[in-house]
């Protein structure tokens, strides 16, 4: 299955380009946005990082999540989900192959726009250490539980509901406070928020570019709510 999915992305140059196309304009975007705010005023100066760091890493949940519902989708397009289902493949075996492929998309999507961002920015994500780990690894789980979702909306409502894998994580941008601190939510968000955990992902990335210090509290409490994000998404499934 691996190698099928690998197949149709290395045959297709226009795939490849869609893969690359939307991080590289939002990391553009934000990171030029983020160089005037430094020109202007001295906060964004000593919170440069912020918004480059805050966008890659969205990024990196977004293209995990798109990558696993998108393969999915691909084998109803073609109609061949059901001779898949007809086959000895297991249920955990295509999730398996699915979790794959969106680990090889998001590499081929984000390692180029990291590099750019490191030469159009000087903006390096590994200078982030094992913190980028931790982050990297909360993220891809918590994108495999939203596309576990979404593909198994899909299986039950049909092609109808194909919009549904596209949407469901960007409902959570406002929510996991990508480029704002818990705080700046109201009162009675702001536990939806904290019941999230791409929301501590961001939290320790700020508390590393503000304060230059690693809150592994955070990374456990987000370990642990992805571990019952993924145990209900695989229940969807």
């Amino acid at each position: 299955m691996v190698l099928r999915y690998w197949y149709v992305i290395r045959s297709s140059w226009p795939r490849t380009a869609e893969l690359i196309y939307w991080p590289l304009v939002q990391m553009l975007t934000w990171g030029f946005l983020q160089t005037y705010l430094a020109q202007t005023t001295s906060l964004a100066g000593k919170t440069a990082g912020l918004f480059i760091g805050g966008v890659l890493l969205w990024d990196i949940l977004v293209r995990s999540q798109l990558g696993f519902a998108v393969a999915f989708l691909e084998e109803v397009w073609s109609r061949n989900l059901g001779h898949l289902m007809m086959s000895p493949l297991r249920p955990t075996e295509l999730v398996a192959a699915l979790i794959i492929v969106s680990l090889i998309k998001l590499m081929v999507a984000m390692v180029p726009v990291a590099v750019m961002a490191y030469f159009f920015f000087d903006f390096n994500v590994l200078s982030l250490g094992i913190a980028f780990a931790v982050f990297f690894a909360n993220l891809v789980i918590m994108s495999w539980s939203l596309g576990l979702v979404s593909t198994g909306v899909v299986l039950r409502w049909g092609l109808g509901a194909e919009s549904f894998a596209w949407l469901i994580v960007f409902v959570f941008l406002p929510l996991c406070c990508v480029y704002y601190p818990v705080t700046t939510l109201p009162g009675w968000l702001q536990p939806v928020a904290l019941a999230l955990p791409p929301t501590y992902v961001f939290e320790g990335l700020r508390a590393i570019v503000l304060n230059g210090t690693f809150d592994a509290q955070l990374m456990v409490k987000a370990f642990a709510l992805n571990l019952v994000y993924f145990a209900l998404g695989f229940a969807a499934f």
